[in-house]
């Protein structure tokens, strides 16, 4: 059984209400048909009913279940302005803004229903930038208690791997941070632990990544990652982590004998942590598609409630995929 079949397991076994937003989009209304066919979740949809439907009618998929919510008209509009207003009039929010933002920025909408409790979770990104799904989220949920910082990972499945755990890996950050300082490296490896052992329930073990095995180069970018290490095992001890490491010394026992012997990271690492987003994007890209793995997010992880993005480049089964993960991390919150 793959890894995304197990985890589709552990979402039915508690199914969550998750919120799709992008309902112009062809891939959402095909993910939606497929993770309630098969169990999955039950989804809201937000827009004009008909438009939907019309939307469903063409691509030939079944949307019977779906519950679809038109901002415009349903009874819930004057709670959640008012909702939306208490929590943002800090920072300048009136009831005549919030109203104008819940009825013209789906996404927006979608945080709120997660914020009323009126859903568990919320997917977007399929035709909107990260900052785009993460501005509400961090404005209207915020981050959760003793988190030190957002951060997005990827889960990545891949084919006949015997490294990480049996192909299972978590890439951090890939998605959001761009050029973190050592201590934010630290947190973020804090963080993956945790998402890791939630989502594929095997211990972390964490590989702080470089062009560097211990001191093979001299560089301020090396340093970043040495300090950051350090920091990790000062202020997270419990957790099994070495750097900094070069990829091949992270994964491969036989490099790992050679580059870092003794390490009890080296050659058996499942949780990948990138020095900065160039390093991240491009390494997941290049493992999706030259290593035909599934990469499943961005994932968001530091969020008070599940609220996760999607790659614009996404298929709608890499949608189902993180629906399901939304899902589980959901059941866990």
């Amino acid at each position: 059984m793959s890894y995304i079949d197990i985890i589709k397991d552990k979402a039915r076994s508690d199914r969550k209400t998750i919120v799709l937003p992008e309902t112009t989009d062809k891939r959402t209304l095909i993910a939606a048909s497929h993770i309630m066919a098969e169990g999955i979740a039950d989804i809201i949809l937000i827009g004009n009913e008909e438009k939907i439907m019309d939307g469903a009618g063409w691509l030939e998929v079944e949307l019977t279940g779906a519950t679809i919510i038109d901002p415009d008209i349903t009874d819930k509009l004057d709670e959640y302005v008012d909702l939306l207003y208490e929590t943002r009039k800090a920072k300048g929010m009136t009831p005549e803004k919030a109203r104008e933002i819940l009825t013209t920025d789906y996404l927006t909408f979608g945080v709120m229903m997660v914020k009323a409790n009126d859903a568990d979770g919320m997917v977007a990104g399929a035709c909107h930038a990260t900052a785009d799904t993460l501005r509400p989220a961090l404005q209207i949920l915020k981050t959760a208690p003793g988190v030190k910082l957002v951060s997005g990972f990827f889960l990545m499945d891949v084919p006949d791997c015997e490294f990480g755990d049996s192909g299972t890996f978590l890439f951090a950050d890939c998605g959001l941070n761009q050029d973190p300082t050592a201590e934010e490296l630290a947190a973020i490896a804090d963080s993956s632990a945790k998402s890791f052992k939630q989502l594929v329930g095997s211990k972390p073990v964490i590989a702080m990544l470089s062009h560097s095995t211990k001191g093979s180069a001299k560089h301020a970018l090396v340093d970043k990652v040495v300090e950051a290490t350090k920091i990790a095992h000062e202020q997270y001890p419990h957790l099994a982590l070495d750097g900094e490491l070069q990829a091949d010394a992270a994964l491969v026992p036989q490099v790992a004998k050679s580059k870092s012997p003794g390490s009890e990271v080296a050659g058996k690492a499942n949780v990948l942590i990138f020095p900065n987003l160039d390093c991240g994007n491009i390494g997941y890209k290049l493992v999706q598609r030259l290593a035909k793995a599934e990469a499943y997010g961005p994932m968001l992880q530091g969020i008070a409630k599940p609220v996760n993005d999607l790659s614009r480049g996404c298929s709608w089964q890499d949608i189902v995929g993180v629906v399901a993960l939304t899902a589980v991390q959901a059941q866990l919150a």
